[in-house]
Order: C-alpha cells, then sequence, then structure tokens
C-alpha cells in the first residue's frame, strides 16, 4: 500500500535509465517519486506496465516540461487534457511547472526565462489561473536558473512574489536554481529566501551543478549536490519549516545507491529540523 507524502518525504527523479533499480528496490527507499508527465502521457508497452507498476508502490508527483507559462502562443489545451487524465491515473500527489516559456512557434526545448515586468506578471498569471482551471487543482511554478536576463524592470524575487500573489498560486522552490542564479546575477540567496512567502512554499528540488568558474555554475542535474546547496536547503528549513523535498538527477546517473544515500541525507536533514522546532515549541510551553 502506498504511503502518504507529508513535509518530512524525500523524493526521487524517475528516470527511464534508473527503471530496472527503481522496480527492485523496497517500497520505503524513498517517500516518492517525481515523473515528467509531458514524457510519459500516451507511453503504452513494457515503459507504461513499469510505470503503473511504480505507481501503485510509491505516490507520484508530476513535474511539467511544456506548458510555457510565460509564452504567448495560447496554452496547448490537448496537453492540458491529457496531463489531467495522467494526473487523475497515477493519483498525482503535487503537480508544478516551470515559470519560464518553452515555445514560440514550436517548442524550443529549453526553459527561456521571463522578462521581469509588470506587463509579463499578469501575462503569466493569467496563463497559471487558466491552468489550475483546467487541471482541476492548485499547482506550483518553479524558480528556473537563467544565464541571460532579456529585460529586468523587476528584481527575480520581485517578479516571483508578484507572480505568486496574481496567480494565486505555489511555489517549487528550486534551491539549486537558487544557489546558481545567485552567484551567476551577483546576489544574496540568504536576502532572497527572506522576502519569499512561506506559505506559499509547497516543495523543494535540489541537484548538483557544474562549476565552470568562480562566478559562473551552469545547472546541470548531472552530479551529486555540492555542499553550498545542501547549506542553502538547511537554511530554507531553518526559515520555512520542512516541505517534501525531491533529488534531481537527470544524466551521468550513478548506481541507485548513490542517489538513495543523497536521499536519505535529505531525510535525515528534514528530521533534525522537526526535532528541533518540537523542542523549541515545548521550551515555549
Amino acid at each position: 500500500m502506498r504511503s502518504l507524502v507529508t513535509p518530512t518525504s524525500a523524493g526521487l527523479g524517475l528516470r527511464r535509465g534508473l527503471l530496472p533499480e527503481l522496480l527492485a528496490m523496497h517500497d520505503r527507499a524513498v517517500d516518492f517519486l517525481e515523473v515528467a508527465p509531458d514524457n510519459w502521457i500516451g507511453v503504452g508497452g513494457k515503459f507504461g506496465e513499469q510505470l503503473a507498476e511504480l505507481s501503485a508502490r510509491f505516490p507520484i508527483s508530476a513535474h511539467g516540461l511544456s506548458l510555457s507559462l510565460g509564452g504567448i502562443e495560447p496554452l496547448d489545451m490537448e496537453l492540458l487534457k491529457r496531463t489531467r487524465e495522467f494526473n487523475d491515473r497515477h493519483d498525482v500527489v503535487l503537480y508544478s511547472e516551470h515559470l519560464s516559456y518553452t515555445s514560440d512557434d514550436g517548442h524550443l526545448y529549453d526553459l527561456m526565462p521571463i522578462p521581469f515586468t509588470d506587463e509579463a506578471i499578469a501575462h503569466v498569471a493569467s496563463r497559471i489561473r487558466q491552468v489550475q482551471d483546467v487541471l482541476g487543482r492548485r499547482i506550483a511554478v518553479e524558480n528556473v536558473s537563467y544565464y541571460a536576463a532579456p529585460y529586468q524592470a523587476l528584481a527575480e524575487i520581485d517578479f516571483i512574489n508578484a507572480v505568486l500573489t496574481e496567480a494565486d498560486t505555489d511555489l517549487l522552490l528550486d534551491v539549486n536554481n537558487l544557489y546558481v542564479n545567485s552567484i551567476n546575477h551577483g546576489y544574496d540567496p540568504q536576502a532572497f529566501l527572506a522576502r519569499l512567502p512561506a506559505e506559499r512554499i509547497a516543495s523543494y528540488h535540489i541537484a548538483g551543478h557544474f562549476d565552470e568558474d568562480i562566478d559562473l555554475k551552469v545547472d546541470t542535474h548531472g552530479a551529486p549536490v555540492k555542499a553550498d546547496v545542501w547549506d542553502l536547503l538547511d537554511a530554507a528549513y531553518r526559515r520555512f519549516g520542512v516541505r517534501p523535498t525531491l533529488l534531481e538527477r537527470d544524466f551521468n546517473l550513478p548506481p541507485l545507491g548513490e542517489l538513495l544515500l543523497e536521499t536519505q541525507r535529505i531525510r535525515t536533514m528534514q528530521l533534525a529540523h522537526v526535532d528541533r522546532r518540537t523542542l523549541l515549541e515545548l521550551a515555549h510551553v
């Protein structure tokens, strides 16, 4: 029987290259698995059967890739319809999308940054509200890593907060993206955290990145999580409390055991913060 996703849940991204090992692992190895529904909608045969088996054993979260929330082309209503069917079929517990655009007269196959302007806030928020209506659920949007800023009338934190408020939606806080952006664009990640609305943070992502240079980090999802990102996750837990947290690894996949060590580190951190908060509450009784 599947467990529930609680704030002290540590998850792992479901990648096809890991399927044999994921199918063989025991039911408490991770608390949930995350899939990109765009890569699984309509998939049948052996892969479809394996996904069905895993979704029967583990709670599933879904992280969309192709809605293009910041794009100017109309939302893909067929994709939204099929995403809702996918979410219902697999009893998806959390659904999120990237705060970016991914299409312009066809898919760009990348997460492109949205201009940080008042006009973009209104446009993106309207599309998020429409997505939530079609999916029949509240969603979370993820702060994305970006390397070029097309136009920044507002700071990134002001843009994100305005979108969350205008759309009345939640945030999937990608801690690695926050760290990468803070280095590449020269801002204080702790100050960024201090201005986020705790009540809107639904979950966290962490991942590895590549150190191109001291002031240039590349969000690769192809390496172990680095110490600075673990420290930033710890700071987020301390400030906001624990939330379901997912380890992302997209390529250079190591043996599953290595990834499970990282998910266990998430669990250990979560429990430490829960215990710390409990002790603080007892001290004030």
